[in-house]
């Protein structure tokens, strides 16, 4: 082909240059459970693909940067990816054990193997030529590669970095300061005072798991919050809450979770955890911002096990200030502050990402596709329900483009035979 004639002229003269690598199908960008599913849904399709991922393994996030005591939030049926459900053994909501290991699993079936230990550092559309040029990294001294391809999903997620905020005071505490991506259990806390930042799913369960390994935990709550249980009426709140939508409208499904849940589980600003003005649904469809499912911290906020703070000041030798002036001694700080996509870093585009928060601009269901070939999946603050319904997408059109340009490469080829 053209492209690949030209590609390695210029490789010959630029001895400097990295390792170019021609890739017949897309290149993905992430092997976390967006990416695995897309490279499935194309393998099923005839389309060939390869994934770079910058860790040594699949789902990194899960299996390098989770808290052991993880398990889904949602059940089973809501987070398997296309083509292959979950073991029927399994629980409804798998630990993380299970969930890496059904990930495996996927992989092994669809014969999936990732080019892993190689960050990618630019990916650029390369007009002259109408190819994606991707340069990568690798961890371990190896040499720079190019992979140059005509489509590029980027898979890398909503949670490919961890937010760690600048606190006043922060260097002169003394004690240990770590994000969640680094914590695993609360043995190594025990007896210790111990203060979370972030009150989101994450925050709420480190605080649990605190508590059960004899830790005394607080949690800053700065914002106001949804907490919902994790169960209504012997059924998952998520999917009564999908069967519900199919029949009324968002506002009276929320109404329904508000007043269950104030049934359930009481007034929650009583004890320090105000909800928002805007109905669970509304303000995760409008912001992205997921409800608490609980699974038992409440009951230990409710006891006086955990202790509700305000938001925090400055630090100061192992001592915290909080707004309104209460100071507080803790021996460890764990922040449970999140995580952001790393998409504006690497990706060439300013077209289907945004600068600020390296998610596409379109919101979902129209997010997954830009430019030139260029996807994106796992980025639709809808779970792996919505990363699989991405990937379906992408295969498709994927594929459709693979027809036509094999169809178009084999009629050329046949006009030059004699």
């Amino acid at each position: 082909m053209d492209y690949l004639r030209e590609l390695e002229g210029k490789r010959a003269h630029d001895m400097k240059s990295p390792r170019r690598v021609c890739v017949p199908g897309p290149v993905i960008v992430g092997a976390g459970p967006s990416g695995l599913a897309v490279a499935a849904c194309l393998k099923e399709r005839g389309v060939p693909s390869i994934i770079l991922e910058r860790e040594n393994c699949i789902a990194s996030l899960w299996q390098l940067k989770s808290y052991d005591r993880l398990r889904l939030h949602l059940p089973k049926q809501f987070c398997e990816l296309p083509l292959m459900p979950f073991p029927e053994d399994f629980p409804t909501y798998p630990t993380k054990q299970q969930f890496t290991k059904y990930l495996e699993q996927f992989s092994e079936r669809f014969d999936i193997r990732p080019v892993f230990n190689r960050s990618v550092e630019c990916a650029e559309f390369d007009g002259k030529l109408g190819f994606w040029r991707v340069r990568s990294v690798g961890l371990k001294g190896e040499e720079e590669r190019e992979y140059v391809c005509r489509w590029l999903v980027v898979a890398t997620g909503e949670n490919a970095e961890a937010v760690v905020p600048e606190i006043d005071g922060k260097e002169e505490f003394g004690g240990p300061i770590v994000h969640t991506s680094l914590y695993k259990s609360g043995d190594a806390f025990r007896g210790k005072r111990v203060l979370v930042v972030g009150c989101g799913n994450s925050g709420m369960e480190v605080c649990l798991d605190l508590c059960n390994h004899d830790a005394n935990p607080s949690i800053v709550v700065r914002d106001k919050v949804h907490v919902l249980p994790r169960e209504m009426l012997g059924r998952s709140t998520f999917g009564l809450s999908m069967w519900l939508l199919k029949w009324l409208p968002m506002h009276l499904v929320d109404r329904f979770l508000l007043i269950s849940s104030r049934l359930l589980l009481g007034d929650t600003a009583r004890f320090g955890l105000p909800r928002p003005r805007l109905g669970p649904l509304e303000l995760k469809n409008l912001s992205g911002k997921t409800p608490v499912l609980d699974v038992g911290t409440l009951a230990k906020i409710k006891s006086g096990d955990i202790k509700v703070c305000p938001g925090i000041r400055r630090l100061t030798r192992h001592t915290v200030e909080f707004v309104g002036g209460i100071k507080e001694n803790f021996d460890a700080i764990i922040l449970a502050t999140g995580y952001k996509s790393n998409v504006p870093f690497w990706l060439k585009d300013r077209e289907m990402f945004s600068e600020e928060d390296g998610l596409p601009r379109r919101p979902f269901p129209n997010g997954w596709k830009g430019e030139c070939g260029l996807y994106a999946v796992g980025f639709t603050k809808k779970g792996l329900l919505g990363a699989s319904m991405d990937a379906k997408r992408i295969a498709e059109d994927v594929e459709r483009c693979w027809k036509a340009e094999t169809k178009h490469s084999t009629a050329f080829a046949g006009s030059l035979m004699p």
